[in-house]
């Protein structure tokens, strides 16, 4: 990757099971812990999703649940934040280059290949 180059961002999903909320947004340091700038969608499974495009790196976020602040059950990853409660963690990793993906060939070289003769 050059270093002009900004990392790409990638489509991350946050989800979570609250089939008798009413709503749910995203909140977290990716919108300025905004409560109300990321809605997220019902599905008739009672699960709610968010897709975001984020950048590589360490983010903070939490739910806000009928307006209720309410953490990720499905992941462990928390930090302390200064209300005393804690908030989830995501780590958004950065995409390796179509050159890192398998050492020693480019991913456009094609392999050689032994022919198998059908008898």
């Amino acid at each position: 990757m050059e270093q002009n180059q900004k990392p790409k961002r990638r489509r991350i999903e946050f989800s979570l099971s609250a089939p008798h909320s009413e709503s749910v947004y995203l909140a977290g340091d990716f919108n300025d812990w905004d409560d109300r700038n990321h809605p997220m969608k019902r599905y008739k499974t009672g699960v709610w999703k968010k897709i975001l495009m984020l950048q590589p790196g360490r983010y903070e976020y939490r739910f806000v649940i009928d307006g209720v602040w309410s953490n990720d059950a499905q992941n462990p990853a928390t930090c302390p934040n200064s209300y005393g409660t804690l908030n989830n963690v995501r780590v958004v990793e950065a995409l390796s280059s179509p050159d890192t993906l398998k050492p020693g060939r480019a991913r456009h070289e094609k392999r050689k290949t032994k022919k198998i003769r059908r008898r």
